[in-house]
């Protein structure tokens, strides 16, 4: 068994040695080479079709793996807007069934992709392979037809004297073999090579017709879903800009959250900032500007006060431009006593209650002590209230534009909460002018133009002060 081993490896050796020698001598130019140029053709078809496989194969499968990478972040997405798109919203529903859709018609896609496409281009790139062992082994037997042919013609030279039929009878079969060995790969080649090369156009026009129809499929089924969610979102711009989702804005009594969180917390009542004392009408310029708890020096101020400690009710807003000073609200321990829910429309984040008015309607809590006070301390409060729409004291209304009632200085800055409203800054000029629609007024609130851009809305009118 050992030496049926060794003489199989010593016969290895001796024919790539044989190839090796037929080569070098082949390459030198000392011995003929055995020419097909029609072989070369096809071979050179051949080449030129495997490199193009080779590279539809790479692209194809590099394509694949982007179409699954943008399925993974298209489904990631529209999970992120199916989160922020509110239960209450329009559409909700459907919209999670069309984002659904779309899913599945990116797996679909895919599988496509892989089955119809990928598959088939794999099977048709895997034949080259097998070809080109086939080329190779043709070519080595090549190498020993001529080596073969070339010794035979040696021996055939080597006996011009002496002639020895046993040499030449078994270089002649040796001969024969190689070339018998080698016509029959060459003419198998000769059949397949342009065979297969002719098959490129058929294979080609299958692949991409699947592709194609593929590709087409999914983006109209696609279109469509989109356009149904596009249908969705302008459903609900139209829902929204009717007002359906919108959060009421709170009535002009309530504070914007800067004036709130700068305001004075007296007796659980939130009050915005006030401008300074000198400011204000009638008052000595060398008094503190600083909200403070001062005794009430007429009965009209007593009357106010007293009603505010027994029923804790919540008190119309400082009047900064009457030309009497606002009533002072006595101290009191914040109350942080828990809330009910109730109870919870009617107080700000501190558990304090916030004055909610519209137009001329104030609504307070009162018991039944102060409901039934009738003396004059009332009529003079009810004149207060009514002073909020009149002209404040002081205000110049001379050489103003037509439509303006009076002009003010803003002394604190304000940043709007709603689009109605109007931005300003300190020391900006703005000019008050009546509402368009009476019924929207709301107290403690102004209708303004801004001087430096002409920029209209709604200001707290507590953040400035007349001109």
């Amino acid at each position: 068994m050992s030496e049926s081993k060794g003489s199989l490896i010593a016969k290895s050796v001796q024919k790539h040695a044989g190839r090796a020698k037929e080569k070098i001598l082949q390459n030198l130019g000392k011995v003929d080479r055995t020419a097909d140029d029609i072989f070369d053709e096809h071979l050179q078809n051949f080449t030129r079709q495997q490199n193009a496989a080779n590279k539809l194969q790479k692209e194809f499968s590099n394509y694949i793996r982007c179409v699954r990478a943008i399925q993974i972040a298209s489904k990631s997405l529209l999970e992120s807007i199916g989160e922020i798109y509110e239960s209450q919203w329009s559409g909700h529903d459907l919209l999670f069934m069309q984002t659904q859709s779309v899913d599945m018609l990116w797996q679909d896609f895919n599988h496509k992709l892989a089955d119809q496409v990928l598959i088939p281009l794999n099977t048709y790139q895997g034949q080259f392979s097998e070809m080109r062992k086939k080329i190779d082994k043709r070519g080595r037997k090549l190498v020993d037809y001529d080596s073969q042919r070339h010794n035979f013609q040696a021996l055939q030279l080597g006996m011009t004297k002496k002639r020895d039929d046993v040499k030449l009878n078994k270089g002649r079969e040796q001969l024969e073999e190689a070339k018998r060995t080698y016509d029959m790969l060459n003419s198998e080649l000769h059949d397949e090579l342009p065979a297969l090369y002719d098959s490129r156009i058929l294979f080609l026009v299958t692949n991409l017709q699947s592709l194609f129809s593929a590709e087409q499929v999914f983006h109209t089924e696609n279109a469509k879903v989109f356009a149904e969610l596009e249908a969705i979102v302008d459903k609900l711009a139209t829902e929204s800009q009717r007002g359906s989702y919108s959060i009421k804005k709170s009535n002009g009594s309530t504070l914007p959250r800067n004036a709130i969180n700068n305001s004075p917390v007296t007796n659980n009542i939130i009050s915005p900032p006030l401008p300074p004392i000198s400011s204000i009408p009638g008052k000595p310029a060398e008094e503190p500007a600083s909200p403070t708890t001062t005794k009430n020096q007429n009965d009209n101020d007593k009357s106010i006060s007293s009603q505010s400690e027994e029923s804790n009710a919540v008190p119309i807003k400082n009047i900064p431009h009457s030309n009497s000073p606002p009533p002072a609200i006595p101290e009191a321990p914040i109350n942080s006593a828990p809330v009910s829910k109730s109870e919870s429309n009617n107080l700000d984040g501190c558990n304090n209650p916030i004055l909610v008015s519209k137009g001329n309607d104030v609504k307070t809590h009162v018991d039944n002590k102060t409901a039934t006070n009738t003396n004059d301390n009332e009529t003079s409060h009810t004149k207060h209230t009514e002073e909020l729409y009149d002209i404040p004291v002081g205000a110049t209304t001379d050489n103003l534009p037509s439509g303006v009632l009076y002009r003010v200085k803003a002394t604190y800055k304000y940043t709007r909460e709603d689009g109605d409203e109007l931005s300003f800054d300190v020391d900006e000029i703005i000019q008050v002018v009546e509402y368009d629609d009476p019924e929207e007024q709301e107290e403690g609130w102004l209708m303004g133009i801004k001087e430096n851009n002409g920029e209209k809305g709604m200001f707290p009118a507590n953040f400035t002060k007349p001109l």
